[in-house]
């Protein structure tokens, strides 16, 4: 249990941040599973229209702090691949 009022600062802010923070997480796994989902649909041109709407969001993400910029690289990456192959194959 926190007893200084420095310590019990901290566990306020670690609350409102930790909301915050997850609703960012939350916000970016959206536009990821939009890509997904056409990627799935076989549709070229939507998921490359998705991509496009999830590139900034999740860059935004880096940012801020709540997803490292190698994972974001990485995440993009694989989706832009799979984009291509869907391109390549219609």
């Amino acid at each position: 249990m926190a007893h200084s009022a420095s310590a019990k600062k901290r566990i306020r802010q670690t609350k409102r941040r930790t909301v915050v923070n997850r609703a960012r997480i939350r916000r970016i796994r959206t536009f990821i599973r939009k890509v997904e989902r056409a990627i799935a649909g076989g549709d070229a041109d939507a998921a490359k229209s998705a991509f496009r709407e999830a590139q900034p969001e999740l860059m935004r993400g880096v940012n801020k702090g709540v997803v490292h910029r190698n994972t974001a690289a990485r995440k993009l990456s694989r989706l832009s691949h799979r984009i291509k192959a869907l391109s390549a194959g219609a």
